[in-house]
């Protein structure tokens, strides 16, 4: 018997207060009617780093591979699968096009494996606008920050 495979919509967005600074995430995981939230707080961090620890954080809490749609308003996310910048990267040994060491490279290299394991289809949001699930994730990382950065 063919095991199912499990068509997952994950949401997320990363916040910082100060950049760098007190940083949050928050993420939400929907497959089959079924809805999680996650959510984390970093004391020192980047803007960018949290858009990253949000999708790498929910990809891990996939149980087995699955087909995934991903939404973030991060263009630095969206546009490093999309364009193919992470292969480009990879290609020239975790260099940028300015053949400067990629930023984030521990981050990447975690989505990079994360991405052998399940199919995952990213899509731009626009941030701050009427999406219901973009608007909760970010809820959830400025709730973390503000919850314990005493902000």
């Amino acid at each position: 018997m063919e095991e199912k495979t499990f068509n997952v919509t994950i949401y997320t967005d990363g916040a910082c207060s100060g950049n760098p600074g007190a940083g949050g995430w928050g993420a939400i995981l929907m497959c089959d009617g079924k809805k999680k939230e996650f959510s984390g707080f970093d004391p020192e961090t980047t803007n960018n780093k949290m858009e990253l620890t949000a999708v790498i954080v929910a990809l891990t809490k996939l149980k087995k591979p699955c087909n995934v749609e991903l939404y973030s308003d991060s263009a630095y996310v969206v546009n490093a699968l999309n364009q193919g910048w992470l292969e480009n990267w990879k290609t020239n040994g975790w260099r940028g096009s300015d053949k400067k060491p990629v930023k984030n490279i521990e981050l990447w290299q975690e989505l990079d494996k994360l991405l052998g394991v399940h199919n995952v289809t990213f899509i731009k949001v626009k941030g701050h606008a009427d999406n219901e699930y973009n608007n909760r994730c970010d809820a959830l990382a400025t709730g973390e920050i503000a919850k314990n950065a005493n902000i």
